[in-house]
């Protein structure tokens, strides 16, 4: 079982109102195989809602802050626990979820600037849910290679 970035299945919970459907990855909500989470809504956040990117302090902690300088960053970690939480209790070996999100984001996010400039790192909700050993993917991985 898996969970996966509810963006990424058509549903309309994206920051502008949208979503970033991928028909490859439905296929495993089709057949049974996942459940959609938007770490986001979890998190309290509306929708459609201001973007949000990370930004690092000197400390090396993360904060989440939208377009506006609002910081977010109890909303996205309260959506990373409610996520985790779901994965546990579906067993999920995996997670697939939205590249570059400040929640979601594997490898690579915005770097805080809202110039989409790219920088190594993970969002809030990858992040935990590495650290608690669920392998995460995004949409942009070879899906057959997940199954």
């Amino acid at each position: 079982m898996y969970i996966i970035s509810a963006c990424l299945a058509g549903v309309n919970c994206r920051y502008d109102g949208g979503n970033n459907f991928e028909p490859h990855i439905v296929k495993l909500l089709n057949e049974g195989k996942a459940i959609l989470v938007c770490p986001e809504q979890l998190g309290g956040m509306t929708t459609p809602r201001l973007p949000c990117e990370i930004v690092g302090d000197n400390y090396g902690s993360k904060k989440v802050v939208n377009i506006e300088g609002k910081d977010f960053t109890k909303e996205f970690l309260k959506g990373a626990e409610e996520t985790l939480k779901i994965a546990k209790l579906i067993g999920a070996k995996g997670a697939i979820l939205k590249a570059r999100s400040p929640s979601c984001g594997k490898g690579q996010v915005y770097d805080g600037t809202f110039k989409k400039r790219l920088v190594k790192g993970n969002g809030i909700t990858a992040d935990l849910l590495e650290k608690n050993c669920i392998k995460v993917y995004t949409e942009e991985d070879n899906i057959d290679d997940i199954k």
